[in-house]
């Protein structure tokens, strides 16, 4: 039974009822005007018995009970307060077809009304198809299943994703990813709508892997009558591949192009980040392998990565984790996301052959080529006995002479550059004193080959020797407390660098880290790598020092080291005594003897 309550052209606007020459089609309409604009909308009392169901309606899915309940309750207590829309029946039937307003028709019929007030429009093109969108998601959200299917809809009449992103309020990128669902299998889309969804990742997971391969996957993993849910987790795991990004590439579009490489985007990624990717994994590798064989460093080699992703350096190799230097080495590899990395390292240094070459033995070579050896003035004997002689004779007078202060660090420094001194130095070669740090004591001599120096040379001099010398790693280099106390002395803490790094965080155990967050805003994390990543995030913008790189050592360390010395002092010049009492100097050096041991 319908009565209308509102007619002609002079009747009120109820309800939103909109004069033709007033109707605007949907801002960013591509094309030509929308479909399913009415002259003129008007109120009318209805039946709600009498309407039929639009079987094209965009809500296919039903709504919760509680939904439900909650819309009757309502309709009890202030009756219906916007009206559904009805248009007339086509082919000439004398019925009207419910456009909008499934839900609030059944429930008044649930509340026991006999009327209820409705607006009629004329019968649109697109069968209501935006009209009945809008008025759905208005009321209650659709899920994204049927969002997706009235999407399609409308794109079936010809509406553009950026005219239906502005007429329904959302952007274009959400409009593209619920279009993903057209590549889901039907079977996944069905029990979807039930209202199991999966989350974003494993939706994007699973639009993008094949028909095929869902439904494979779909076989395994559907639900059984005792269990109604899935398992997406499961689902997204079986469609997994593995996905190199376009921000993690070296190579720019000529090498991709070259390997055919062909960027996606991932929709359900944060807007603000490159989310292009791609599954061809091979072709990734190659082109980054290509891109580091074209940019690699003179020094450079490229190294494989283990299967944690650490890179493989060549045997004996020291990696270097501070200031690279010019002699050191550079290796490139890709970690497990496929990315260019590259560290420094070392070498140790390669020892000399021994050979007689260059031993400084006269020789003569005859006409006929017969090397003849010629009697040098002193022989092998007495060469060794004129050492001894200097040795003990330098010793006294090092012992005994008056020397000036700037020549005292002068041949200190000497004494480094020395035939008999080798150093393992903490650029991780072995130094010889007489071929690499006699460098440092050259400086202080004159062109006629004496000492002439000023106190600026003589300064360069000592610091560039305790450069080379004084070594804190932890290994065969180490110079030990010694160089601990160095640093100390020189206020070396104000050189360290900024600690505060994920390389170096993640060498902290979970007491250590969390006790970094001290004098910081950063608080624990219950995850260890998120308070970590808190922490470089914080330090990016500050110095961080571990109390443990400091250079002062530990007391105890050092009363032990001083006792340790004294000891060895003591054994020293207890075994000079022994030796001094059984040697036998002749004639001629027992007075300088027995001045030594006075």
């Amino acid at each position: 039974m319908l009565r209308r309550s509102c007619t002609g052209p002079s009747a009120p606007r109820v309800g939103g009822g909109l004069r033709e020459e007033d109707e605007r089609g949907p801002p960013g309409r591509v094309g030509p005007q929308p479909p399913g604009r009415s002259t003129l909308m008007h109120l009318m009392k209805v039946d709600p018995r009498a309407l039929k169901e639009n079987s094209d309606r965009a809500r296919l899915t039903k709504a919760t009970p509680q939904a439900d309940a909650l819309l009757l309750a309502t309709i009890k207590a202030v009756g219906i307060v916007q009206p559904p829309v009805i248009t007339p029946e086509s082919g000439g039937g004398n019925g009207y077809i419910i456009n909008a307003g499934h839900r609030r028709v059944k429930q008044a019929i649930a509340a026991g009304l006999e009327e209820i007030d409705v607006l009629v429009a004329d019968a649109s093109n697109d069968n209501g198809a935006m009209r009945s969108m809008i008025e759905n998601i208005a009321r209650e959200p659709l899920n994204p299943v049927d969002q997706w299917r009235a999407i399609e809809r409308l794109v079936a009449l010809d509406w553009t994703e950026e005219a239906i992103a502005i007429a329904l309020a959302l952007n274009v990128r959400r409009i593209k990813q619920l279009r993903l669902l057209a590549n889901v299998l039907p079977a996944m889309l069905d029990h979807m709508a039930k209202g199991d969804m999966p989350d974003e990742r494993q939706l994007r997971t699973i639009a993008a892997a094949s028909l095929d391969e869902q439904k494979e996957v779909w076989k395994k993993h559907k639900p059984s009558k005792g269990d109604p849910q899935v398992s997406w987790w499961s689902v997204a795991q079986g469609l997994q591949k593995k996905r190199m990004f376009a921000r993690h590439a070296s190579f720019g579009d000529d090498l991709a192009q070259a390997y055919g490489i062909e960027w996606v985007e991932d929709l359900f990624a944060p807007a603000d980040e490159d989310s292009r990717y791609t599954t061809n994994v091979e072709a990734f590798l190659g082109a980054q392998q290509e891109w580091m064989a074209n940019n690699l460093p003179k020094k450079g080699i490229i190294a494989e990565s283990t299967n944690w992703g650490e890179v493989k350096l060549p045997p004996k190799a020291e990696r270097v984790h501070g200031k690279a230097t010019k002699s050191d080495c550079t290796a490139m590899y890709l970690d497990r996301d496929g990315r260019v990395q590259s560290v420094h390292y070392r070498m140790p240094e390669a020892k000399k052959p021994k050979g007689k070459a260059g031993s400084g033995s006269d020789s003569t070579v005859d006409d006929v080529g017969v090397v003849a050896k010629t009697r040098p003035d002193v022989t092998r004997k007495g060469v060794e006995m004129i050492g001894d002689f200097r040795t003990d004779a330098l010793r006294e007078a090092l012992g005994r002479a008056p020397i000036e202060d700037d020549t005292l660090m002068a041949l200190l420094i000497l004494a480094f550059a020395g035939q008999n001194v080798s150093v393992t130095t903490g650029s991780g070669g072995v130094y010889y004193g007489h071929s690499r740090l006699a460098k440092h004591a050259a400086i202080l001599f004159d062109g006629e080959g004496k000492l002439a120096f000023d106190m600026d040379t003589l300064r360069v001099a000592a610091r560039s020797m305790l450069v080379d010398v004084f070594s804190c790693r932890e290994n065969a280099t180490n110079s030990g407390i010694v160089a601990r106390i160095a640093g100390a002395t020189v206020g070396a803490d104000g050189f360290l660098p900024n600690m505060g790094t994920d390389d170096f965080l993640s060498c902290l155990a979970r007491p250590a880290l969390e006790a970094s967050c001290k004098d910081t805003p950063v608080l624990p994390r219950q995850r260890v790598k998120d308070t970590r990543a808190a922490l470089v995030d914080h330090f990016k913008e500050a110095r961080f020092v571990h109390p443990s790189a400091l250079f002062a050592p530990d007391a105890t360390a050092l009363s032990a080291w001083l006792t340790s010395s004294a000891s060895a002092e003591d054994g020293d010049e207890a075994d000079e005594a022994a030796d001094d009492a059984t040697a036998e100097p002749s004639d001629t050096d027992g007075e300088a003897f027995r001045d030594a041991a006075e």
